[in-house]
Protein backbone atom coordinates (compact mmCIF):
# COMPACT_ATOMS: atom_id res chain seq x y z
CA UNK A 1 0.00 0.00 0.00
CA UNK A 2 2.79 2.41 0.97
CA UNK A 3 4.61 1.49 -2.28
CA UNK A 4 1.51 2.31 -4.37
CA UNK A 5 1.13 5.65 -2.65
CA UNK A 6 4.83 6.46 -3.28
CA UNK A 7 4.52 5.65 -6.97
CA UNK A 8 1.40 7.79 -7.18
CA UNK A 9 3.14 10.72 -5.47
CA UNK A 10 6.21 10.50 -7.76
CA UNK A 11 3.96 10.44 -10.81
CA UNK A 12 1.98 13.37 -9.49
CA UNK A 13 5.17 15.39 -8.86
CA UNK A 14 6.51 14.66 -12.34
CA UNK A 15 3.19 15.61 -13.93
CA UNK A 16 3.10 18.83 -11.92
CA UNK A 17 6.68 19.63 -12.96
CA UNK A 18 5.78 19.08 -16.62
CA UNK A 19 2.75 21.31 -16.27
CA UNK A 20 4.81 24.01 -14.60
CA UNK A 21 7.50 23.66 -17.27
CA UNK A 22 4.85 24.05 -19.96
CA UNK A 23 3.50 27.19 -18.32
CA UNK A 24 6.99 28.65 -17.89
CA UNK A 25 7.87 27.82 -21.49
CA UNK A 26 4.74 29.56 -22.79
CA UNK A 27 5.53 32.58 -20.64
CA UNK A 28 9.04 32.55 -22.10
CA UNK A 29 7.65 32.52 -25.63
CA UNK A 30 5.45 35.50 -24.82
CA UNK A 31 8.44 37.40 -23.47
CA UNK A 32 10.52 36.52 -26.52
CA UNK A 33 7.79 37.81 -28.84
CA UNK A 34 7.99 41.21 -27.11
CA UNK A 35 11.83 41.15 -27.32
CA UNK A 36 12.25 40.63 -23.56
CA UNK A 37 14.96 38.08 -24.22
CA UNK A 38 16.63 38.07 -20.81
CA UNK A 39 13.32 37.32 -19.14
CA UNK A 40 12.54 34.66 -21.77
CA UNK A 41 15.92 33.05 -21.12
CA UNK A 42 15.26 32.99 -17.36
CA UNK A 43 11.86 31.37 -17.80
CA UNK A 44 13.11 28.70 -20.22
CA UNK A 45 16.03 27.90 -17.93
CA UNK A 46 13.63 27.45 -15.05
CA UNK A 47 11.41 25.22 -17.20
CA UNK A 48 14.39 23.03 -18.14
CA UNK A 49 15.44 22.88 -14.50
CA UNK A 50 11.97 21.66 -13.51
CA UNK A 51 11.62 19.23 -16.42
CA UNK A 52 14.98 18.47 -18.14
CA UNK A 53 13.29 16.52 -20.94
CA UNK A 54 10.66 19.12 -21.81
CA UNK A 55 11.19 19.65 -25.54
CA UNK A 56 9.71 23.15 -26.12
CA UNK A 57 11.85 24.75 -23.42
CA UNK A 58 14.99 22.90 -24.56
CA UNK A 59 14.46 23.89 -28.18
CA UNK A 60 13.50 27.51 -27.51
CA UNK A 61 16.44 28.10 -25.21
CA UNK A 62 18.81 26.40 -27.67
CA UNK A 63 17.42 28.46 -30.52
CA UNK A 64 17.81 31.65 -28.48
CA UNK A 65 21.46 30.89 -27.85
CA UNK A 66 21.97 30.00 -31.52
CA UNK A 67 20.59 33.36 -32.65
CA UNK A 68 22.87 35.05 -30.13
CA UNK A 69 25.82 33.06 -31.57
CA UNK A 70 26.36 31.33 -28.23
CA UNK A 71 26.99 28.06 -29.99
CA UNK A 72 28.71 26.28 -27.11
CA UNK A 73 25.66 26.92 -24.90
CA UNK A 74 23.20 26.04 -27.67
CA UNK A 75 24.70 22.65 -28.57
CA UNK A 76 23.74 20.55 -25.48
CA UNK A 77 20.24 22.04 -25.38
CA UNK A 78 19.55 21.30 -29.04
CA UNK A 79 21.05 17.83 -28.71
CA UNK A 80 18.80 17.10 -25.74
CA UNK A 81 15.81 18.51 -27.63
CA UNK A 82 16.51 16.17 -30.53
CA UNK A 83 16.92 13.19 -28.20
CA UNK A 84 13.58 13.93 -26.55
CA UNK A 85 11.59 14.30 -29.78
CA UNK A 86 12.54 11.60 -32.25
CA UNK A 87 10.31 13.04 -35.00
CA UNK A 88 11.48 16.64 -34.89
CA UNK A 89 13.38 17.90 -37.92
CA UNK A 90 14.16 21.44 -36.76
CA UNK A 91 16.15 20.50 -33.64
CA UNK A 92 18.41 18.22 -35.69
CA UNK A 93 18.80 20.76 -38.49
CA UNK A 94 19.67 23.52 -36.02
CA UNK A 95 22.01 21.22 -34.09
CA UNK A 96 23.88 20.59 -37.33
CA UNK A 97 24.21 24.32 -38.00
CA UNK A 98 25.44 24.84 -34.45
CA UNK A 99 28.06 22.10 -34.70
CA UNK A 100 29.22 23.45 -38.06
CA UNK A 101 29.76 26.86 -36.47
CA UNK A 102 31.83 25.11 -33.80
CA UNK A 103 34.02 23.59 -36.57
CA UNK A 104 32.75 20.10 -35.82
CA UNK A 105 31.88 19.17 -39.39
CA UNK A 106 31.54 15.40 -38.96
CA UNK A 107 29.27 15.81 -35.94
CA UNK A 108 27.22 18.36 -37.88
CA UNK A 109 26.81 15.93 -40.77
CA UNK A 110 25.69 13.19 -38.40
CA UNK A 111 23.01 15.49 -37.00
CA UNK A 112 21.94 16.47 -40.51
CA UNK A 113 21.76 12.83 -41.54
CA UNK A 114 19.16 12.34 -38.84
CA UNK A 115 17.29 15.42 -40.03
CA UNK A 116 17.41 14.20 -43.63
CA UNK A 117 16.02 10.84 -42.55
CA UNK A 118 12.93 12.76 -41.38
CA UNK A 119 12.70 15.01 -44.45
CA UNK A 120 14.55 13.25 -47.30
CA UNK A 121 13.37 15.81 -49.87
CA UNK A 122 14.44 18.94 -47.99
CA UNK A 123 16.17 20.83 -50.80
CA UNK A 124 17.97 23.34 -48.58
CA UNK A 125 19.43 20.61 -46.38
CA UNK A 126 20.54 18.54 -49.37
CA UNK A 127 22.49 21.52 -50.68
CA UNK A 128 24.07 22.35 -47.33
CA UNK A 129 25.13 18.75 -46.75
CA UNK A 130 26.57 18.41 -50.24
CA UNK A 131 28.73 21.48 -49.72
CA UNK A 132 29.86 20.34 -46.26
CA UNK A 133 30.64 16.83 -47.49
CA UNK A 134 32.82 18.42 -50.18
CA UNK A 135 34.65 20.57 -47.63
CA UNK A 136 35.44 17.42 -45.68
CA UNK A 137 36.57 15.61 -48.87
CA UNK A 138 33.66 13.17 -48.70
CA UNK A 139 33.17 13.61 -52.41
CA UNK A 140 31.05 10.55 -53.17
CA UNK A 141 28.49 11.56 -50.55
CA UNK A 142 28.57 15.16 -51.82
CA UNK A 143 27.85 14.02 -55.36
CA UNK A 144 24.99 11.75 -54.28
CA UNK A 145 23.19 14.52 -52.39
CA UNK A 146 23.83 17.11 -55.09
CA UNK A 147 22.21 14.75 -57.61
CA UNK A 148 19.22 14.25 -55.31
CA UNK A 149 18.84 18.01 -55.00
CA UNK A 150 19.00 18.42 -58.78
CA UNK A 151 16.41 15.69 -59.31
CA UNK A 152 14.08 17.59 -56.97
CA UNK A 153 14.49 21.00 -58.62
CA UNK A 154 15.67 20.84 -62.22
CA UNK A 155 14.82 24.48 -62.90
CA UNK A 156 17.61 25.95 -60.77
CA UNK A 157 20.80 26.18 -62.80
CA UNK A 158 22.91 26.61 -59.67
CA UNK A 159 22.00 23.07 -58.69
CA UNK A 160 23.46 21.85 -61.99
CA UNK A 161 26.73 23.62 -61.21
CA UNK A 162 26.78 22.23 -57.67
CA UNK A 163 26.25 18.76 -59.08
CA UNK A 164 28.89 19.12 -61.81
CA UNK A 165 31.52 20.23 -59.29
CA UNK A 166 30.61 17.44 -56.89
CA UNK A 167 31.00 14.77 -59.58
CA UNK A 168 34.26 16.35 -60.76
CA UNK A 169 35.63 16.17 -57.23
CA UNK A 170 34.45 12.56 -56.93
CA UNK A 171 36.36 11.70 -60.10
CA UNK A 172 33.20 10.75 -61.98
CA UNK A 173 33.81 12.80 -65.12
CA UNK A 174 31.25 10.86 -67.12
CA UNK A 175 28.46 11.94 -64.79
CA UNK A 176 29.84 15.48 -64.65
CA UNK A 177 29.76 15.68 -68.45
CA UNK A 178 26.23 14.27 -68.64
CA UNK A 179 24.94 16.87 -66.17
CA UNK A 180 26.84 19.67 -67.91
CA UNK A 181 25.15 18.64 -71.17
CA UNK A 182 21.75 18.71 -69.44
CA UNK A 183 22.56 22.19 -68.12
CA UNK A 184 23.49 23.65 -71.50
CA UNK A 185 20.41 22.13 -73.12
CA UNK A 186 18.19 23.56 -70.37
CA UNK A 187 19.95 26.97 -70.25
CA UNK A 188 21.45 27.54 -73.72
CA UNK A 189 21.95 31.27 -73.11
CA UNK A 190 23.83 30.75 -69.85
CA UNK A 191 27.53 31.64 -69.97
CA UNK A 192 28.27 29.37 -67.03
CA UNK A 193 26.42 26.41 -68.55
CA UNK A 194 28.30 26.77 -71.84
CA UNK A 195 31.59 27.11 -70.00
CA UNK A 196 30.99 24.03 -67.86
CA UNK A 197 30.13 21.88 -70.88
CA UNK A 198 33.13 23.18 -72.80
CA UNK A 199 35.35 22.44 -69.83
CA UNK A 200 34.08 18.86 -69.67
CA UNK A 201 34.43 18.31 -73.43
CA UNK A 202 38.08 19.32 -73.22
CA UNK A 203 38.64 16.57 -70.66
CA UNK A 204 37.20 14.11 -73.16
CA UNK A 205 39.69 15.28 -75.78
CA UNK A 206 37.03 17.01 -77.89
CA UNK A 207 38.95 20.26 -78.35
CA UNK A 208 37.07 21.82 -81.32
CA UNK A 209 33.71 21.27 -79.62
CA UNK A 210 35.11 22.58 -76.33
CA UNK A 211 36.36 25.76 -77.98
CA UNK A 212 32.96 26.25 -79.61
CA UNK A 213 31.12 26.17 -76.28
CA UNK A 214 33.74 28.40 -74.67
CA UNK A 215 33.20 30.91 -77.47
CA UNK A 216 29.46 30.87 -76.79
CA UNK A 217 30.18 31.43 -73.09
CA UNK A 218 32.38 34.45 -73.86
CA UNK A 219 29.69 35.95 -76.08
CA UNK A 220 26.97 35.31 -73.52
CA UNK A 221 28.86 37.16 -70.77
CA UNK A 222 31.95 39.17 -71.81
CA UNK A 223 32.59 39.99 -68.12
CA UNK A 224 32.90 36.34 -67.06
CA UNK A 225 36.60 35.59 -66.64
CA UNK A 226 36.63 31.78 -66.65
CA UNK A 227 35.90 31.13 -70.36
CA UNK A 228 38.54 33.65 -71.46
CA UNK A 229 41.13 32.14 -69.14
CA UNK A 230 40.36 28.57 -70.15
CA UNK A 231 40.20 29.37 -73.87
CA UNK A 232 43.57 31.10 -73.63
CA UNK A 233 45.04 28.21 -71.65
CA UNK A 234 43.90 25.72 -74.27
CA UNK A 235 45.49 27.78 -77.04
CA UNK A 236 48.69 28.00 -75.00
CA UNK A 237 48.73 24.21 -74.55
CA UNK A 238 48.46 23.93 -78.34
CA UNK A 239 51.59 26.06 -78.75
CA UNK A 240 49.64 29.18 -79.75
CA UNK A 241 51.07 31.61 -77.19
CA UNK A 242 50.54 34.73 -79.30
CA UNK A 243 46.89 33.90 -79.90
CA UNK A 244 46.37 33.04 -76.22
CA UNK A 245 47.53 36.40 -74.83
CA UNK A 246 44.45 38.52 -75.73
CA UNK A 247 42.12 36.02 -74.05
CA UNK A 248 44.26 35.86 -70.93
CA UNK A 249 44.48 39.65 -70.72
CA UNK A 250 40.69 39.86 -71.04
CA UNK A 251 40.32 37.38 -68.20
CA UNK A 252 42.55 39.62 -66.07
CA UNK A 253 40.65 42.76 -67.01
CA UNK A 254 37.53 40.99 -65.79
CA UNK A 255 39.23 39.81 -62.60
CA UNK A 256 42.52 41.46 -61.74
CA UNK A 257 43.38 39.10 -58.85
CA UNK A 258 43.00 35.93 -60.93
CA UNK A 259 46.36 34.24 -60.23
CA UNK A 260 45.97 31.23 -62.61
CA UNK A 261 45.37 33.67 -65.49
CA UNK A 262 48.45 35.70 -64.48
CA UNK A 263 50.58 32.56 -64.44
CA UNK A 264 49.19 31.45 -67.81
CA UNK A 265 49.96 34.90 -69.25
CA UNK A 266 53.53 34.66 -67.96
CA UNK A 267 53.87 31.22 -69.56
CA UNK A 268 52.61 32.62 -72.87
CA UNK A 269 55.16 35.45 -72.71
CA UNK A 270 57.92 32.95 -71.92
CA UNK A 271 56.91 30.83 -74.91
CA UNK A 272 57.40 33.95 -77.09
CA UNK A 273 60.74 34.78 -75.39
CA UNK A 274 59.37 38.08 -74.12
CA UNK A 275 61.50 37.70 -71.04
CA UNK A 276 61.18 41.09 -69.35
CA UNK A 277 57.39 41.13 -69.70
CA UNK A 278 57.25 37.65 -68.20
CA UNK A 279 59.49 38.71 -65.30
CA UNK A 280 57.27 41.73 -64.67
CA UNK A 281 54.11 39.58 -64.59
CA UNK A 282 55.66 37.01 -62.25
CA UNK A 283 57.04 39.61 -59.86
CA UNK A 284 53.62 41.24 -59.83
CA UNK A 285 52.12 37.97 -58.60
CA UNK A 286 54.74 37.65 -55.87
CA UNK A 287 54.17 41.19 -54.65
CA UNK A 288 50.60 40.18 -53.80
CA UNK A 289 51.32 36.58 -52.70
CA UNK A 290 55.02 35.87 -52.01
CA UNK A 291 54.27 32.30 -50.90
CA UNK A 292 53.21 31.14 -54.37
CA UNK A 293 55.81 28.55 -55.52
CA UNK A 294 54.98 28.47 -59.23
CA UNK A 295 56.03 32.06 -60.08
CA UNK A 296 59.42 31.34 -58.51
CA UNK A 297 59.77 28.20 -60.63
CA UNK A 298 58.91 30.11 -63.82
CA UNK A 299 61.31 32.90 -62.87
CA UNK A 300 63.99 30.24 -62.46
CA UNK A 301 63.34 29.06 -66.02
CA UNK A 302 63.48 32.60 -67.37
CA UNK A 303 66.78 33.39 -65.65
CA UNK A 304 68.32 30.14 -66.93
CA UNK A 305 67.31 31.17 -70.45
CA UNK A 306 68.87 34.58 -69.87
CA UNK A 307 72.09 33.00 -68.61
CA UNK A 308 71.77 34.32 -65.06
CA UNK A 309 72.53 31.07 -63.27
CA UNK A 310 72.75 32.58 -59.77
CA UNK A 311 69.28 34.10 -59.92
CA UNK A 312 67.92 30.96 -61.56
CA UNK A 313 69.19 28.71 -58.77
CA UNK A 314 68.00 31.11 -56.08
CA UNK A 315 64.47 31.13 -57.50
CA UNK A 316 64.53 27.36 -57.86
CA UNK A 317 65.50 26.95 -54.20
CA UNK A 318 62.69 29.25 -53.07
CA UNK A 319 60.19 27.35 -55.21
CA UNK A 320 61.24 23.98 -53.76
CA UNK A 321 61.14 25.34 -50.21
CA UNK A 322 57.63 26.73 -50.67
CA UNK A 323 56.42 23.48 -52.18
CA UNK A 324 57.73 21.53 -49.19
CA UNK A 325 55.91 23.94 -46.89
CA UNK A 326 52.69 23.48 -48.85
CA UNK A 327 52.63 19.77 -49.81
CA UNK A 328 48.96 19.95 -50.81
CA UNK A 329 50.09 21.82 -53.92
CA UNK A 330 52.05 18.77 -55.04
CA UNK A 331 49.20 16.25 -54.93
CA UNK A 332 45.59 16.01 -55.95
CA UNK A 333 42.93 16.22 -53.27
CA UNK A 334 41.91 12.67 -52.39
CA UNK A 335 38.39 11.58 -51.56
CA UNK A 336 37.61 9.66 -48.40
CA UNK A 337 34.56 7.74 -47.17
CA UNK A 338 32.38 9.26 -44.48
CA UNK A 339 32.44 7.29 -41.20
CA UNK A 340 29.44 4.99 -41.07
CA UNK A 341 27.83 2.77 -43.66
CA UNK A 342 24.66 4.62 -44.48
CA UNK A 343 23.40 8.18 -44.79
Amino acid sequence: MHYAISVFLVGFVLQAAAQNAAELSLQGQAKAQTKQLEEAERLWKEAVSLSPRYFPALFNLGYLYFTQQKFTEAEPLLRSAAQNNERDFNSRYLLGLTLARLDRREDALLAWREALRLEPKNLRLLQIMSVEYSKGRYFSEAAQLAKEALDLEGGDQNLYFLCIKAFQDAGDLESATAIARRAVLRFPESARANFEYGFQLQHEGKLPEALSYLTMAMKADPAYEEPFFFYGSLLLDQGQGEEAIPYLRTALRNRSDYVPAKIALARALISLQRWQEAISELNGILEKDPDQPQPHLLLSQVYFRLGDEAKAKAEQRVSLQLRRQRPALLEGIQSRPFPGLKR
